[in-house]
């Protein structure tokens, strides 16, 4: 069977690894990683690593700790893929290297978008990795007066409920008019919107940052405040910059692969013989939306990873490789509230809300495109999400689903 190379050790990549090896791979399975910790999850460095009620044993993943004989090198950043020679070249503490493949998963995700010229800033944070989160954890310790978050998307919303549990002071800017208009919508981005201010964060719409003010500090540069587009100052100890991600392709430059938003991938998640792509950066066609898709979603990496994976199997067995268009759900923890999507709808999609109410933050809504159900939204109503993700999974009508949802 050859040997299987993995670039990238984070959720996709290393369900990609468990499902080769338990679901009939031979050969040698060698995982690399940018990152020199042991894989670990995500989504609680913004919640409970960032409250301190979690520490790193805590979010290992359990798959980097089965007996699966993988080959794991850390601290190895992917430079270059050579697709006709089957070789990827890679970059670290001791110099560069090369490993050959026959086979590929690639699954280097992302990396957080930083402000241009804070580089250097003491005070200034992302969170994207586990040094990151620690870092901030650290200074939110030592109980700043104000901390600033830029970027009302959902990585800045859980860490502005987080600061605001930790009994901080709170400024959340958002250059959109509406927080979360081009996932949610208009309509669901203000109740979002109203959440922060009912939590007692002080919310700025529609502005963006100019610049950041600094203070020499034991001779280095450290924030004092962030100076915004309508000319107005906030101060602050503390600024997080959660302003979206940048995917991690550079090394696939001069690969020949088709890179778009994205790995461009077939529906299998093939992006060339023998090559396939998984978690945040894979961009593959659905049929249940009728769009290209790429899902930046915890549920949805381990999911492709474990088709990517099956895709290499397919083509070891000369069988056809199964077809990867699962219904995309998420959730995110704010303050007292759980909101969870499953779905992928557009901000012009019709939205309705079918159970609850948004003024108590305890409601169902459906998003609909023509008959097409394109989501189901829920804050604090889990029962009712996980019940109709499933219609959809289904295939339920928007207006079969509305009719459901109104005799329930």
């Amino acid at each position: 069977m050859g040997t299987a190379l993995v670039v990238g050790a984070s959720l996709a990549g290393l369900h990609a690894a468990r499902t080769l090896r338990l679901e009939g791979h031979v050969g040698p399975i060698v995982v690399v990683d940018a990152d020199v910790d042991a894989p670990y999850d995500k989504p609680p460095l913004s919640k409970q690593v960032l409250a301190g009620e979690w520490e790193r044993d805590r979010i290992v993943l359990p798959a980097a700790t089965e007996d699966l004989d993988l080959d794991l090198r850390l601290g190895l950043r992917a430079t270059a893929l050579d697709a006709s020679a089957r070789t990827v070249s890679f970059a670290g503490a001791d110099g560069a290297s090369t490993v050959s493949f026959d086979q590929l998963v690639i699954a280097t995700g992302a990396a957080a978008r930083r402000l241009p010229d804070t580089a250097g800033i003491a005070g200034v944070h992302v969170v994207r990795t586990l040094h990151d989160a620690l870092a901030l954890r650290s200074e939110l310790e030592a109980a700043p007066s104000r901390v600033v978050v830029i970027g009302a998307g959902f990585i800045g919303a859980e860490v502005a409920s987080t600061c605001r549990r930790r009994g901080l002071d709170v400024t959340l800017v958002e250059a959109l008019s509406v927080p979360l208009e081009r996932i949610l919508g208009a309509g669901m981005g203000r109740v979002c919107a109203a959440v922060h201010v009912a939590n007692g964060v002080d919310l700025r719409l529609g502005v963006g940052v100019d610049h950041l003010d600094t203070i020499e500090v034991g001779g280095e540069s450290r924030v004092a405040g962030v100076t915004l587009t309508d000319g107005s100052s906030v101060a602050a100890d503390v600024v997080v910059v959660g302003i979206g991600v940048q995917l991690n392709v550079d090394w696939l430059a001069d690969s020949g692969l088709s890179v778009d938003d994205g790995v461009v991938c077939d529906a299998s998640l093939r992006a060339a013989p023998g090559i396939v792509a998984a978690g945040d950066l894979a961009r593959y066609p659905s049929s249940r939306f009728g769009r290209m898709l790429r899902i930046e979603h915890w549920e949805t990496a381990i999911a492709g990873g474990e088709a990517a994976a099956r895709t290499l199997l397919a083509e070891q067995r000369g069988e056809s490789a199964p077809v990867f268009d699962p219904v995309p759900w998420f959730w995110s923890d704010q303050y007292d509230r759980k909101i969870q999507l499953a779905g992928r709808p557009q901000p012009a999609d019709e939205c309705v809300v079918v159970e609850g109410s948004t003024d108590e933050f305890r409601f169902v809504a459906l998003y609909g495109s023509g008959d097409r159900l394109t989501g189901v939204l829920g804050m604090n109503r889990p029962r009712h999400v996980v019940q109709m993700r499933m219609a959809m999974e289904e295939g339920i009508t928007f207006t079969a689903a509305l009719e459901r949802m109104a005799a329930a």
